[in-house]
């Protein structure tokens, strides 16, 4: 009866210690001066980001010369940037100035699983991208047949299927771990690596599963862009046009240099040994490609292409006809 006893109050105090209720995002540092600055540079960088992505959208659905799926996957890019800076950027700025760092156990899995979520369904959609430029490029006289609605509808559904599956694989295997030791997060939102730094379970299998899925999905996704490419290349060569040419080096580029950009973030950021994880580096490699890629997007996608220029002086023309016939 006593061993009984014991037994039971053994349980509520290991019940005790590894309940936690809410974690501490302990941020970049604690100097008062640098986290003003900190606080006005990410907002200013985060107002551009959903002005660029966001304007973007509404061009996009605004102007019918932009109708057709390049555009379309552009502003469903431009729409994942915006929700993706959003997952992390407004509770980072939150906390530059407050004393109470903290952050709920469900809204640090809600981050968790949205931030995955968006970022696995970008990877996703370059490659979706990709493809849909070698088929505009390869043979552009049925590339309205090749890529209709019920073509590019699907990989974008499939984009956004992929990456939350792949969020709830390790959003689920993240919070199912002990948090017995510390609840303070060496980062600035709730990021798999830094989770996994403070779990006092055997996190071998988290490891393994962060390196292979994560792994996997950038193999198959660059795959996809190069063979693309590939293709495109073959295709520019055959080019007679220096005019064509031109163009086709300008969509393209923007889109490569995208890729490039995110792509090799992302390997640096998870495909690699736990051994090497450095939570102070990963922190700044991590704001890059969840709040600075994002701000690029518009301007990588947006300033180099004539056609996106032509529709905002479209849209802008238009706004400045009915605001004088207005007045």
């Amino acid at each position: 009866m006593n061993g009984n006893k014991n037994m039971d109050i053994h349980k509520i105090q290991l019940k005790n210690i590894t309940e936690v209720t809410m974690f501490v995002l302990m941020g970049f540092t604690d100097d008062f001066n640098l986290k003003f600055f900190l606080f006005f540079l990410f907002l200013g960088i985060y107002l551009f980001t959903l002005v660029g992505n966001l304007g973007l959208v509404v061009l996009v659905i605004e102007d019918s010369r932009l109708h057709n799926p390049m555009y379309y996957f552009l502003s469903v890019l431009s729409f994942l940037d915006a929700c993706y800076s959003t997952v992390v950027t407004p509770k980072m700025l939150v906390n530059f100035l407050a004393e109470n760092k903290s952050i709920s156990f469900l809204g640090c899995a809600t981050q968790m699983l949205l931030f995955v979520t968006f970022g696995s369904t970008e990877s996703f959609l370059l490659a979706a991208m990709a493809y849909d430029r070698y088929v505009a490029i390869y043979n552009p006289l049925l590339y309205s047949v090749n890529m209709s609605p019920r073509v590019y509808v699907p990989l974008i559904v499939a984009s956004y299927v992929g990456g939350i599956s792949h969020a709830t694989i390790h959003t689920v295997a993240t919070f199912r771990l002990s948090f017995c030791g510390s609840n303070e997060i060496r980062h600035v939102f709730c990021d798999i690596p830094p989770l996994l730094a403070i779990s006092c379970s055997d996190t071998h299998i988290n490891q393994l599963l962060l390196f292979y899925f994560v792994g996997s999905i950038e193999i198959v996704t660059i795959l996809i862009v190069l063979v693309s490419y590939g293709f495109i290349l073959l295709a520019i060569l055959k080019m007679h046009s220096a005019e064509g040419r031109r163009k086709v080096f300008s969509t393209c580029g923007s889109h490569l240099t995208g890729v490039s950009i995110y792509h090799g973030t992302i390997l640096f950021m998870y495909v690699r040994p736990s051994s090497s994880y450095a939570l102070d580096h990963d922190m700044i490699v991590s704001i890059f490609y969840t709040i600075v890629i994002p701000m690029l997007n518009p301007i990588i996608y947006s300033l180099r292409n004539k056609d996106v220029k032509e529709a905002m002086k479209r849209l802008f023309g238009k706004y400045c006809v009915v605001k004088k016939l207005c007045m």
